[in-house]
């Protein structure tokens, strides 16, 4: 059993919550969201805020609170061999009333299949709250476009 081993970001202004799955070994390494190289994610938030792409966490940090951005995942702990979502069982959720209770969320995205799968097992009950579902930024979606990525994730404007 792995431990999400790193608290979300928000803050009191956050008005949009993105939520991935788990994090890879990469970003467990970093202790950060969306840490793997080939992870698009940095890139297409960066061209839906007209920003320059993030490099370090703390310019991670500042550009998804100044954004109003939250960002954490569905799931808190579970099973999983080594990155792939298709291998991940005996979930437990985090609880997203840390986020919800304290910052004025208007919307929340999940990203990919995988965590929309896992909100609406385990946090849409709970919450009532829907989700939308974006295309992976990851780069087992490899059928995706970087274009197509942006154009999807331009919603969140």
């Amino acid at each position: 059993m792995i431990r999400h081993p790193f608290p979300p970001l928000y803050d009191e202004k956050s008005r949009i919550l993105i939520l991935g799955s788990f994090p890879s070994v990469k970003s467990r390494e970093q202790m950060f969201f969306y840490g793997h190289p080939q992870n698009r994610f940095w890139k297409v938030l960066a061209a839906v805020f007209s920003s320059p792409v993030p490099h370090t966490t703390m310019e991670k940090r500042t550009f998804l609170l100044e954004n109003g951005i939250a960002l954490w995942d569905v799931i808190g702990s579970c099973d999983i061999e080594g990155s792939a979502d298709s291998t991940i069982r005996n979930v437990s959720p985090n609880d997203l009333s840390v986020i919800l209770d304290c910052a004025p969320i208007e919307n929340i995205y999940v990203n990919g299949r995988t965590a929309e799968k896992y909100y609406m097992r385990y946090t849409f009950p709970v919450t009532g709250k829907a989700a939308t579902c974006l295309p992976s930024t990851s780069p087992a979606n490899a059928a995706c476009s970087l274009e197509k990525l942006i154009e999807a994730w331009m919603v969140i404007r």
